[in-house]
């Protein structure tokens, strides 16, 4: 092991802007610079330095997204270390988490993104079938498996249709939440399971506006998919 190497990244997290930084992206939420500039109080010029900083040391990592660039930790090796310094520390007062996404409570719960579902709702999806097996992430991809038929039938979603047959557009590629900053899912399979959600009755698009509403039924639905104590989860409202 080399010293030097370990001195240089204990410096780089022991710096407190920096630090504040890090401790904000421990809920595996990607943000911006300029919320990561609020976070650790310090200007957009100096915290873009710092963050150039601890992406060079692979502690954290950017993704373009639209006009936007977002930081997230760099692996989970990041976070076990940080999350040992932490119970190593003697931490009063933790930085609150930055407001992110739309405030209404509608948009922050199901909307549309282009074709496909956002918010709360659809990064519980993604999550789900992440568990089930039936989709793989890695970084930018995502790829259906073999069990991802059985896994989305029994959300009623039997035809995946263009979804297994690939073209231009991908089956199926994760796709970073405004809101929730975690990942939901696009291509071709996010746009089938809006689909499926409309068509079933599930969710309404809201006149002049990218939410949806949740209905009765698909609150049925959803629940019996999800599981009760995985709803009242996703449901409770946000602090």
């Amino acid at each position: 092991m080399n010293p030097n190497q370990l001195a240089r990244i204990a410096a780089l997290v022991g710096d407190p802007a920096r630090a504040g930084m890090l401790l904000a992206l421990m809920d595996g939420r990607s943000l911006t610079a300029n919320e990561l500039a609020g976070v650790a109080r310090v200007t957009a010029a100096t915290a873009s330095r710092h963050l150039s900083l601890l992406v060079d040391a692979d502690l954290l990592r950017a993704t373009r997204q639209g006009r936007h660039r977002y930081h997230r930790l760099a692996s989970p090796d990041v976070a076990r270390v940080l999350e040992g310094i932490m119970q190593l520390a003697v931490a009063h007062d933790r930085p609150q988490p930055p407001a992110t996404g739309p405030r209404d409570p509608q948009m922050r719960f199901a909307r549309t993104c282009y074709d496909h579902l956002a918010g709360r709702l659809a990064v519980a999806l993604a999550d789900r079938l992440v568990e089930e097996g039936a989709v793989l992430v890695d970084e930018d991809t995502a790829v259906l498996t073999d069990k991802a038929p059985a896994v989305l039938a029994s959300l009623g979603l039997r035809d995946l249709g263009d979804a297994k047959a690939g073209g231009k557009r991908p089956a199926c590629r994760p796709c970073l939440d405004w809101g929730e900053r975690r990942m939901h899912l696009a291509g071709q399979l996010g746009s089938l399971v809006c689909s499926h959600c409309v068509q079933q009755g599930w969710l309404l698009p809201r006149p002049k506006s990218r939410a949806m509403e949740l209905t009765p039924g698909g609150a049925a639905a959803l629940r019996d998919w999800f599981g009760l104590q995985r709803w009242n989860a996703l449901t409770q409202p946000e602090a």
